[in-house]
C-alpha cells in the first residue's frame, strides 16, 4: 500500500515543474517499462498489481518491486485506463550534443513542436529508421510529459532527446540543414545525401523566420488533394522514410 506522500510525488509528477523539481518521471505499460528497464535509464521503482506478476521475472532482480493495489495504481495513473505497471525513472543527465556526433549521420531537429501526440509520433519513427538523435527549441514539448512517454511506446528509452537554442546551435555545426516548407523542393526529386539535419516546424506557424534563414535546402511534400496541410508526425515519418530509401540507392 502506498503513502499518501508516496502518492502525492508520484501524482505531481504529471506535471512539468516536479519532474524537474525530482528528477524524475514515470512510464507506464509493461512494453515501455521493459524497454526503459534494459536500457541506459535508471529505474529508481516499479510498481505494479498482482496480475502483473508473471511478467516481472523477465525484468532485473536488482529493481525495487511494489506490489500495489489497483486503487492505488489508479491513483498514480496519468491514463484513464491503467496498465497494471507504472515505473519510476530517473531523468537522465544528458551531455553537451557535439557536432561530431551528428557527422555522417541523419538527425531531427525541431522547432516549436507542442502537441505531445506528435511529440511522441516522432520520437517512435525516428526509433524505427534508426535516428538516434533529435534537437530540440528550448520551448518544444517535454519529452517527459506523460503523454509524450505514453506515445513513443517505448522509443523514448532508444533516442537522445536534446534541448537546445536551436538558431545558435544551426548556424554553429557544419552539415547540411533540410528544412520541410511549403515552397521547397518536390521531396521525391531530393538528394539527401549522407548526413544532415532535418529541421520541422511547429504545427500551426511552421518554422520561424530565423530557423528559415538557416536553412540550405527548403524540401516539401507535394500536395496531391485538397488538405490545408500535413500533421508534423506523418511529415517527419515521410521524410524519414526517403532518407532510408535514398540510402539504399
Amino acid at each position: 500500500m502506498l503513502s499518501k506522500s508516496q502518492i502525492s510525488l508520484l501524482k505531481s509528477l504529471q506535471h512539468k515543474k516536479f519532474r524537474i523539481e525530482h528528477g524524475l518521471f514515470l512510464v507506464e505499460g509493461h512494453k515501455s517499462v521493459i524497454d526503459f528497464a534494459n536500457s541506459a535509464y535508471q529505474i529508481e521503482a516499479i510498481y505494479h498489481t498482482t496480475a502483473i506478476n508473471p511478467k516481472l521475472l523477465k525484468l532485473s532482480g536488482k529493481i525495487n518491486f511494489h506490489e500495489i493495489s489497483l486503487n492505488d495504481l489508479e491513483k498514480i495513473s496519468s491514463l484513464k485506463s491503467p496498465q497494471e505497471i507504472i515505473a519510476l525513472v530517473k531523468m537522465p543527465t544528458w551531455p553537451l550534443l557535439k557536432a561530431s556526433a551528428l557527422k555522417g549521420k541523419f538527425a531531427i531537429a525541431l522547432d516549436g513542436i507542442q502537441d505531445p501526440g506528435n511529440m511522441g509520433t516522432i520520437i517512435r519513427t525516428a526509433d524505427w529508421f534508426g535516428i538516434n538523435h533529435i534537437i530540440c527549441s528550448a520551448d518544444t514539448v517535454d519529452v517527459y510529459n506523460p503523454k509524450v512517454v505514453q506515445a513513443t511506446m517505448g522509443s523514448l528509452a532508444h533516442v537522445s532527446i536534446y534541448y537546445v537554442e536551436l538558431a545558435e546551435f544551426l548556424d554553429s555545426i557544419n552539415m547540411p540543414l533540410f528544412g520541410a516548407l511549403l515552397d521547397g523542393s518536390n521531396i521525391y526529386k531530393t538528394d539527401f545525401g549522407t548526413e544532415g539535419l532535418i529541421i520541422m516546424g511547429n504545427e500551426g506557424n511552421g518554422l520561424r523566420p530565423e530557423i528559415i534563414d538557416l536553412v540550405q535546402k527548403a524540401v516539401t511534400i507535394p500536395r496531391g488533394g485538397n488538405a490545408e496541410s500535413l500533421n508534423v508526425g506523418i511529415a517527419t515519418a515521410i521524410f524519414c522514410s526517403e532518407i532510408k530509401r535514398n540510402s539504399y540507392k
